[in-house]
């Protein structure tokens, strides 16, 4: 379980690794879609006194995480989308996914929070906008599906 800073003042938000099963494949330059959400179910029994339903909660469903980074040549992320669109031995090529937020002291085996996507595949991989015009990196981002996010 993360360990609230004793000054109270918040993490940077640029200080971060992402794992893919245990190892870092590449480096992402902003990570978003770290969401969790339950659909509430209303629900009322005939005998109850109030007019208003219950609201319980109802199935969890997560958004998909969208990765970013500048492509570098590596085929990593690309090779991950083809097993999945191939269907592969074990369908879907789902791995375990660790985002963890570092802190000044940029040490990975101690990091500030950590989000776990358990059973993720890339449901999209989205290529870099060219233009002739510009001086930007190109940059390519990949969506991941996942059946669970847990954070310690």
């Amino acid at each position: 379980m993360a360990t609230p800073r004793p000054n109270g003042n918040p993490y940077s938000n640029f200080n971060f690794v992402v794992e893919i099963n245990n190892a870092e494949i590449a480096a992402f330059s902003e990570v978003t879609g770290l969401d969790s959400e339950n659909t509430p179910i209303e629900y009322r029994e005939g005998a109850d006194a109030t007019s208003a339903p219950r609201q319980l909660p109802g199935m969890e469903k997560y958004s998909p995480v969208q990765l970013k980074r500048g492509i570098t040549g590596s085929t990593a992320l690309w090779d991950w989308r083809k097993e999945v669109r191939d269907g592969g031995t074990t369908f879907p090529a789902s791995r375990n996914v660790t985002i963890k937020l570092l802190d000044e002291k940029h040490d990975r085996s101690k990091p500030a929070m950590t989000w776990t996507l358990t059973n993720a595949w890339p449901s999209k991989l989205t290529g870099p906008s060219l233009s002739a015009k510009g001086n930007d990196f190109a940059v390519e981002q990949l969506d991941l599906v996942h059946e669970r996010l847990d954070i310690s």
